[in-house]
C-alpha cells in the first residue's frame, strides 16, 4: 500500500500552521509588555524624560528586542496610544448607541470614558501625561463625538457653533474630569455635573441636561486581554479608591 503524500502534506501544514501562531502570540505578548512599560513609565514622568534604556529595563528586555518592534521611543508611544484609544471606542460604543437622541449619546460617551480610563489610574496618568486629545492619536477618540455632534446640529438638538469649539467642549470636559479624579480630594457628582455643564454648552436646556448627566450608564466591558485590563502597579488600586473619595466623606 503506497503512502498517503495528502497526510504528511496536512501534517507538515498543521505544524507550519502552529509554528507560526506561537510566534505570533510570542510577538504579542512582547508587545503587550513593552506598552505595560511604557504606560508605566509616561504615567509617572512623562513622555520627553522616558527613553528606550527606560523602557528596556522596566520591561526587562535587551536594546535589540525593543528595535525588532519599533524603531524609536516616539514611535512606541505613537503606537500605543492608538492601541489604547481603539480599545476606549471599542469598548464604548456599544453603549453609546444604545441611545436615539444626540445628546444622551454625547453625555453617555463622555461619562463611560472617564470611567473607563479611572479603572485604571496608569491608564489615566498616561493619557493626561500624552496630552491628549491634542496629541499622538487624539483624533481617533474624537470620531465619536464629532458624530454625534453633527447628527445633534442637524436634528437642532444642539446650538449652532464651529465643530472645533463643540469638540473642544467635550474632550475638556472629559480630559478635566480625568484630571480632576486623580485629585486627592474631588466633589461627590463632579462628573455628572460637569458632563451637564458641556450639554448645556451645548445648548441643551438645563433640566434636560442635568436629566441626561445623571442616567444610569451601560455596562462597559473591556477589550479581553487588552491594555485596559493591566493591573495595576503595587499599591496603586487602593490610593485609586481613596483619592476618589468625595470631600468631607
Amino acid at each position: 500500500m503506497w503512502p498517503d503524500a495528502g497526510a504528511g502534506h496536512n501534517a507538515t501544514m498543521v505544524k507550519e500552521d502552529h509554528r507560526t501562531r506561537v510566534a505570533a502570540e510570542r510577538r504579542d505578548r512582547m508587545r503587550r509588555r513593552l506598552f505595560a512599560s511604557a504606560i508605566q513609565l509616561v504615567a509617572k514622568q512623562g513622555t520627553a524624560t522616558t527613553s528606550i534604556d527606560d523602557v528596556i529595563r522596566t520591561a526587562d528586555v535587551s536594546r535589540g528586542t525593543f528595535y525588532k518592534y519599533f524603531d524609536a521611543v516616539d514611535t512606541l508611544f505613537d503606537q500605543l496610544a492608538l492601541v489604547v484609544l481603539n480599545e476606549i471606542i471599542e469598548t464604548v460604543e456599544p453603549g453609546v448607541i444604545q441611545f436615539e437622541h444626540p445628546a444622551e449619546r454625547m453625555a453617555t460617551g463622555m461619562r463611560m470614558v472617564v470611567q473607563l480610563v479611572l479603572a485604571n489610574r496608569q491608564i489615566a496618568g498616561f493619557l493626561v501625561r500624552m496630552g491628549w486629545p491634542e496629541t499622538r492619536g487624539g483624533e481617533v477618540l474624537m470620531d465619536l463625538p464629532r458624530r454625534d455632534l453633527e447628527e445633534g446640529f442637524r436634528r437642532g438638538k444642539f446650538v449652532a457653533m464651529p465643530m472645533e469649539l463643540a469638540l473642544n467642549i467635550v474632550s475638556m470636559t472629559v480630559l478635566g474630569s480625568v484630571h480632576a479624579l486623580l485629585a486627592p480630594r474631588v466633589p461627590a457628582g463632579f462628573v455628572d455635573q460637569a458632563v451637564a455643564s458641556a450639554l448645556r454648552a451645548l445648548g441643551v436646556q438645563h433640566k434636560d441636561a442635568v436629566r441626561i448627566a445623571s442616567m444610569p450608564l451601560p455596562a462597559a466591558t473591556p477589550v479581553e486581554g487588552g491594555l485596559l485590563e493591566l493591573p495595576l502597579a503595587a499599591g496603586s488600586q487602593r490610593k485609586a479608591v481613596a483619592r476618589r473619595r468625595p470631600a468631607g466623606g
